[in-house]
């Protein structure tokens, strides 16, 4: 990570490599390209340049390929995880899961050639939850916005679902 040239010290900028060093996706579903810009426990504006390379083009759809919705709804999950993992000292044992998306709105198709801009902020941070504000936009007009929950839970193989831990609300603990 390295800090912006032209913005203050709380204000950070991440490469691809040091998104990957933070969150656990990989292609094809890391869907965040760059950081470019942070405020720590804020809030984080990150880039996605869609490509027709994109592996959900070859079905979502043949002769109109869109990206679709619940994608766009990820990666402004991703960009909130990222956010909030580069606060969390032992992050490599802990992962950042989605708990729930309220009031999402599809405004405008995101295309292969668009630049995807995610802007996200923190409403609500607690212990282990976090509520979310995001929009996304592309060349400055509205494609998608809604409030997502996250909540950070142990990173270990499960051997089953009876072993999963029970999600909290941002509103309980």
């Amino acid at each position: 990570m390295e800090n912006s040239t032209h913005a203050p010290e709380s204000r950070l900028v991440m490469d691809i490599s040091d998104i990957m060093a933070i969150l656990p996706h990989r292609y094809p579903f890391l869907l965040i390209d760059r950081v470019i810009e942070m405020e720590r426990k804020k809030r984080i504006v990150a880039i996605k340049n869609v490509t027709i390379n994109e592996s959900f083009f070859q079905g979502h759809f043949p002769d109109y390929p869109i990206m679709p919705g619940v994608l766009v709804i990820e990666a402004m999950a991703q960009a909130g995880g990222a956010l909030l993992l580069t606060e969390i000292p032992d992050r490599d044992s802990k992962l950042m899961v989605f708990t729930g998306i309220e009031r999402a709105k599809f405004r405008r198709p995101v295309v292969p050639g668009d630049q995807l801009r995610i802007e996200i902020n923190v409403l609500q941070w607690k212990t282990r939850a976090v509520r979310l504000e995001g929009r996304a936009t592309v060349d400055g007009k509205l494609a998608c916005e809604g409030t997502v929950m996250c909540q950070l839970v142990p990173r270990r193989r499960q051997e089953s679902h009876a072993e999963a831990p029970a999600m909290a609300s941002v509103t309980e603990e």
